[in-house]
């Protein structure tokens, strides 16, 4: 298996996309292509330990930058590591595609390189959060800002079948993301949706809140790329709070209470890790002819490594062959 990193995307590029490549290497054994410029990617990769024969450089002479238009600049940049790692995908070149790059533009690029799978009319990034029961899918995050109800139908359809093949749920639970659980509550457009997911042979389960996400209530929670990409922006930025807040407390508190904070540190660091975004690593894009993994602009080296193996995953259980199967059963 050989998989495609763009080592110049991220704002920790291209130090912690190559360090966290070759983590992954050390790690897992893949096949790595790192697709970026030649001279710094050979730059960062000096010095490091690492089989020789286990990654590989392909050359781009552009960068799409954080800023940037995605659609424009993927017209205008061709030469750009996001643009080439799409294209060796799609060429067969690659087994999948890893960028912590611009968002949209990987998006952008994947969709008119890849194409859409058959029944699939718009793309959707899927993130698995941690809840108090189980992992549960959250799909679309950003990808879809304006779409239609179908749209949304079409992701549970995806949800689903990544649950049954990736997170190995027999009959995933599936909840439309909503202010109220009340099937009135909401928008025209989200009662639409509703209507659409109940009339559906999905496990259905109706409209579930924000904290109720958080609870385990669905499998797989449907929502629009706005609602979807706020939704996980709070959720980011509150665990990071909670986090500083937490050493705050503990830095003015007294010996005594220090004392029992040190006794409850496991509790604590196990806590971090089901919170933490890097032990995820990354977000498949779901609906495109190919594995592409979407990474979180912020990565670290763990994060990148694995968002490598999630992008191994996707491959290994054939993930686009069941949504294609899903959705023509529909």
């Amino acid at each position: 298996m050989k998989i495609g990193l763009d080592a110049m995307g991220g704002d920790n590029a291209p130090r912690d996309p190559v360090l966290g490549a070759v983590e992954a290497v050390h790690e897992y054994g893949y096949d790595l292509t790192l697709i970026g410029d030649k001279d710094i990617i050979k730059a960062n990769l000096k010095g490091l330990n690492y089989p020789a024969d286990k990654i590989e450089i392909v050359h781009a002479s552009e960068t799409i930058e954080m800023y940037e238009p995605a659609a424009l600049s993927v017209r205008k940049k061709r030469d750009s590591s996001v643009v080439i790692g799409a294209d060796l995908l799609k060429n067969g070149k690659l087994d999948a595609f890893v960028s912590a790059g611009n968002t949209g533009a990987v998006v952008c690029a994947a969709t008119l390189s890849l194409r859409l799978l058959p029944g699939v009319d718009r793309p959707g990034i899927a993130v698995i959060f941690p809840t108090l029961d189980k992992p549960c899918m959250v799909i679309d995050v950003g990808a879809n800002i304006d779409p239609k109800p179908l749209h949304l139908l079409q992701y549970g359809i995806m949800g689903d079948a990544y649950s049954k093949h990736i997170l190995n749920k027999k009959n995933p639970t599936v909840a439309l993301l909503n202010i109220g659980e009340e099937e009135t509550k909401g928008t025209d457009f989200i009662k639409e949706v509703h209507l659409m997911l109940s009339e559906s042979k999905l496990n259905f389960v109706g409209n579930v809140e924000p904290k109720e996400v958080y609870k385990g209530k669905a499998d797989v929670v449907v929502c629009d790329g706005f609602m979807g990409n706020v939704f996980l922006k709070v959720t980011e930025g509150f665990a990071d709070a909670a986090q500083e807040l937490l050493k705050k407390e503990l830095r003015m508190s007294s010996l005594i209470t220090k004392l029992g904070a040190f006794l409850t540190l496991p509790a604590f660091r196990g806590l971090k890790r089901k919170i933490d975004a890097a032990e995820y690593g990354g977000a498949p894009l779901m609906g495109v002819d190919g594995s592409v993994i979407i990474a979180h602009g912020s990565s670290n080296a763990k994060a990148i490594k694995n968002a490598i193996r999630a992008a191994a995953e996707n491959v290994d259980h054939k993930v686009s062959v069941h949504v294609v199967e899903e959705l023509q059963s529909y």
